[in-house]
């Protein structure tokens, strides 16, 4: 058969459209030698052909895939090699649908490589991953090949080994540029990633290249190749990746095809004339000559055509001859173990198809019941839409009261920010007048000050004054002293002239005493003038101390003057304040409860609107609602006492106002709201109470209004109508109901708590596996566990929405009007369908616990993929039930119930999508774990072919078993559910 003519063809018509129109018609699954040559001729045609051919080769992906499993049951010959083949062409195929750049034959430049990753690291991440898979297919085939030959002898030389390697050029060919680019990738990946992050890929490449080398190694010492192509050898140790400069270092692998032979077509093989497949039916040999008819002429060059003669002599013949023979009379025990096997599988697709059909008509059953409940829901639509048409009425109403409700709290706003700038005026002139008091104490102490300096020089001036007078005294004695020394010396000057006559000798010493006087005179003079220039230094200086002293007193008492002035003006400023506070405060006390006034007569009004009849109440709210009045009317109390004391903090008695005003409106009306569902004497006291209560608060909010009035304002009247109000509610309390009350109520709440908090536990959990999985496992394994762990997490935030919608809707139904009925009693009066609901919230925390058990075992590879699918099946079954529970009595309008649906729905695509996965990690772990078989021997494989036929039994026979038991455990389940739950009894309340 030659491929050349099919090639042109495909480039021909751009596709291979004629190509498989032929295939088609071949039997591939009944001729295990011409499927091998099937596949080489495929694999030529997607290597060489046309750009089309892979995509019109998709189309047939799976009928290769149930041919692959199909040829995959024999364990030896040319099925178990076409098994691994097709496997091989179905990887090639998906490689070039997800990276469209690489071209059939892989041949690529470096720029183009980088292209194909469009310089993304992730996009070359997963590139190198999915040539990792593309590696590991051709080297699976390389061995099977090399596996299924007998080595020890020139194999290469004999027909039918060429027949089995000649494949194995265009998975050389493949090999060599797959191995070049991997070692490209990883180092373009060790420049952007750490190391630590791709220790996966380098152990996988190592295990790669091992292999790979050796393979080439093995193919290049084969006489077959050395003539058709030439093989190059692998370097002895794999590329450093943790070294960048080893790059430069890697040499690509060439595969050169000598031009004189380049393709195995021109080899001529051994005759084999009649001595292959002697004994086998004709129709291979009619499959071969139409399959040359088809896809080309066989000739002699032709390297599936065996009809040739290579000179060979008569003694090799009959060697070939008794091999031959051997090889004959296995693939005569294969084809009896094939033809048994396909009339076991014909016999397991016969029950499969009676399945199938009972299958069908149970599906057809469930159709004539879709198109009842169909026409039922139309009906149910038409009445939806007229409620529709109500319901929006009464929205309009609502919008109303909205909008009025909504304009009295801006005006209760605009107060409230009035009131606040008020505050701050205020605290501004607070904060001012301590400044002025501040200034104030500084001016006193200065003063003060000043005062001390005038006494301290007063006293410096008198002491200096008696100093000076007493120095002055001082002087004046010995100036008359010495005024008198002078006189008398003047006498005994006198006496002397008188007697100077008489003597020379007297006169000399008179002369003497005359000049020692002289100086002593002048040196009392000279002292003299300097006691007056010190007495003049210390009057001016006397002077200047007064006159700074007057200057100080005036400058003093100018600015004591002024600051005295200031704190007056001060001080009349923020009595003038103080009174505009006063006035806005009551403005805004009266604003609040002619607001309130207002509240509570519209609830008066209320009374008198005929729409208000619909409305209904329990008197278990109305005694609640009461209690809660009597309290606010106690604070209302508190707060008015608070103002009247101190009139400065008026936001307590406005917040006491507000709240009292809305509280004793919420009596009014549920009062008249619970007297619609009683008798009409019953009613009758009760909207008289309710009025009597309305007019009580209405007299005390305007003893409010005024300030004397304000002082004498008693609460006690109106006290005394809410209680009466709160007596006849609890005289129309359902009695004889509190102990269940207090069980199934506090139950439910106590069981929806549970199983919130064991959704939040396995939410955690399961986020401490995903870091723990992160950090322990790499490759295959971690990406498994972390999609499971991912469905996981959406599952469990799916349960916690669906068990929130469920609370909400209950609300909605216990406080939707059915019965004067409180939450409890109303859990009380519908006990089945409580406990119905307690049993759902129990298997719903229970699933969820479950789950993330088996998805624990399951990452640690201790579990088993199964227990984690069962878990969600089961947690899909516990949430279906606890939607049924929830929504068994809800208003089919509600939107809480279209939002649980929406939950539950989310629960199913999320149970589904842990199963998906589930499922991906199982076959993708399963596809790793490759069957070697190469180092056993026949009568092993025979051993184990039996004990695994053996296995298959006791299997199939334990499967019957345990359907078997499940059915009587599902059945007893059901029984059991049914009389704890109170299945078949009569149907309680409306659903």
């Amino acid at each position: 058969m030659q491929s050349s003519p099919c090639i042109l063809g495909t480039h021909h018509e751009k596709g291979a459209h004629t190509f498989w129109l032929a295939v088609n018609r071949l039997p591939l699954s009944s001729n295990a030698v011409l499927c091998w040559k099937f596949c080489h001729v495929f694999h030529k045609l997607l290597r060489d052909g046309h750009p089309n051919v892979i995509k019109d080769s998709m189309r047939h992906k799976g009928d290769l895939s149930d041919m692959s499993r199909m040829w995959g049951h024999l364990s030896e010959g040319y099925g178990k090699l076409c098994s691994i083949y097709l496997k091989l062409l179905i990887t090639k195929m998906e490689f070039h649908i997800k990276n469209p750049r690489f071209p059939g034959n892989l041949q690529m430049s470096n720029r183009q490589l980088d292209e194909a990753g469009e310089n993304d690291v992730n996009n070359f991440f997963q590139l190198t991953v999915e040539m990792f898979d593309y590696l590991e297919c051709e080297l699976n085939l390389f061995l099977g090949v090399f596996s299924s030959l007998d080595m020890s002898r020139s194999v290469s030389v004999t027909a039918a080994g060429q027949c089995r390697l000649a494949p194995l050029i265009q998975v050389i060919l493949d090999s060599s540029h797959l191995y070049d680019y991997t070692v490209k990738l990883l180092f373009k990946l060790h420049s952007c990633l750490p190391a630590d992050t791709l220790q996966g890929h380098r152990d996988r490449f190592q295990e790669q290249f091992k292999k790979l080398k050796s393979l080439f190694y093995r193919s290049s010492n084969l006489q077959y190749f050395k003539r058709l192509i030439q093989i190059p050898q692998l370097p002895e140790n794999p590329p450093n990746f943790l070294r960048a400069s080893a790059l430069s270092e890697h040499i690509s692998p060439v595969v050169v095809i000598p031009a004189e032979s380049s393709s195995p077509e021109s080899e001529h093989v051994v005759e084999t004339e009649d001595l292959v497949d002697t004994d086998i039916p004709p129709l291979p040999c009619m499959v071969d000559t139409k399959f040359d008819d088809l896809f080309g002429t066989s000739a002699t060059t032709d390297p599936f055509n065996f009809n040739g003669q290579n000179g060979m002599r008569r003694d090799e013949k009959d060697r070939l001859i008794e091999q031959l023979t051997a090889e004959l009379q296995a693939l005569k025990e294969e084809l009896e173990s094939f033809r048994l096997e396909s009339g076991r599988l014909c016999q397991a697709l016969r029950g499969r198809v009676n399945e199938l059909e009972a299958e069908l008509a149970e599906q057809t059953h469930l159709k004539q019941q879709a198109l009842g409940e169909s026409e039922f829901l139309r009906v149910e639509l038409d009445d939806l839409r007229r409620v529709k048409e109500d319901t929006e009425k009464e929205q309009r109403s609502l919008s109303e009261i909205e909008r009025k409700a909504q304009a009295n709290e801006q005006r209760y706003t605009k107060l409230k920010e009035k009131y606040t700038e008020l505050v701050q005026g205020h605290a501004d002139l607070l904060r001012k007048n301590a400044e002025v008091t501040r200034q104030m104490t500084v001016a006193r102490a200065a003063q003060d000050e000043v005062e001390n300096v005038k006494k301290e020089m007063q006293d410096r001036l008198k002491s200096a004054q008696d100093s000076a007078s007493q120095q002055e005294k001082v002087q004046l004695e010995e100036l008359q002293a010495l005024q008198a020394e002078l006189m008398s010396s003047r006498a005994e000057l006198e006496t002397l002239k008188s007697t100077v006559t008489s003597s020379q000798q007297s006169n000399e010493e008179l002369s003497t005493q005359l000049s020692a006087l002289e100086v002593e005179k002048a040196g009392l003079m000279e002292t003299v003038s300097l006691k007056e220039v010190e007495m003049a230094g210390l009057g001016a200086e006397l002077e200047r101390l007064q006159s700074s002293l007057s200057n100080e007193r005036e400058s003093g008492v100018k600015v004591a003057e002024a600051l005295q002035n200031q704190l007056n003006e001060k001080e009349s400023r923020e009595q003038a304040l103080e009174s505009e506070l006063v006035s806005l405060r009551w403005a805004a006390l009266r604003a609040a409860l002619e607001e309130a006034g207002r509240i509570v007569q519209d609830s008066l009004n209320q009374l008198e609107d005929p729409a208000h009849i619909s409305c209904t109440s329990s008197a278990e709210y109305l005694v609640s609602r009461c209690q809660v009045a009597l309290d606010c009317v106690e604070r209302l109390q508190l707060a008015r006492d608070g103002f009247v004391s101190d009139n400065t903090d008026v936001s307590g008695l406005v917040r006491a106002v507000t709240q009292f005003a809305h509280l004793v409106g919420d009596v009014i009306m549920q009062g008249s709201a619970t007297s619609h569902m009683v008798p009409v004497e019953q009613a009758d006291a009760l909207a008289d109470s309710v009025k009597a209560c309305g007019t009580e608060a209405m007299a005390l909010l305007c003893q409010l209004k005024e300030q004397e009035a304000m002082k004498v304002a008693d609460c006690s009247q109106l006290r005394a109508a809410i209680g009466i109000v709160m007596a006849l509610g609890e005289k129309l309390r359902p009695r004889g109901l509190e102990l269940q009350q207090g069980e199934l109520g506090d139950l439910v709440e106590q069981e929806m708590a549970a199983t919130s908090a064991a959704v939040e536990s396995a939410a955690a959990r399961i986020e401490e596996m995903l870091n723990k999985s992160r950090a322990v496992d790499t490759g295959i394994k971690m990406e498994v566990n972390e999609r499971i762990l991912a469905s996981c997490t959406d599952l469990m935030q799916a349960i916690k929405v669906l068990v929130l919608s469920s609370k909400d809707l209950q609300r909605d139904i216990v406080e939707s009007g059915r019965g004067a009925a409180s939450m409890k009693e109303f859990y009380a009066k519908n006990s089945r369908w409580t406990e119905g609901l307690i049993s759902a919230s129990k298997a719903v925390g229970w699933g969820a616990t479950m789950l993330v058990d088996a998805a624990d075992q399951v990452v640690q590879g201790k579990g088993k993929f199964e227990e984690l699918m069962v878990c969600s099946h089961e947690i899909a079954a516990s949430t279906a039930q606890l939607v049924a529970a929830s929504k068994v009595k809800a208003d089919k309008d509600s939107p809480n119930l279209s939002r649980l649906r929406q939950a539950s729905k989310g629960v199913t695509q999320a149970t589904a999508g842990v199963v998906a996965s589930t499922k991906s990690g199982k076959s993708q772990i399963e596809d790793t774990e490759t069957m070697d078989f190469s180092a056993m021997t026949l009568t092993q494989i025979k051993r184990q072919e039996m004990d695994a036929q053996v296995l298959v039994l006791e299997l199939e026979t334990r499967l019957q078993k345990e359907r078997e038991r499940l059915g009587e455990l599902r059945k007893k389940h059901y029984e059991l559910a049914g009389v704890a739950e109170g299945w078949g009894g009569e149907e309680e309340g409306t659903g």
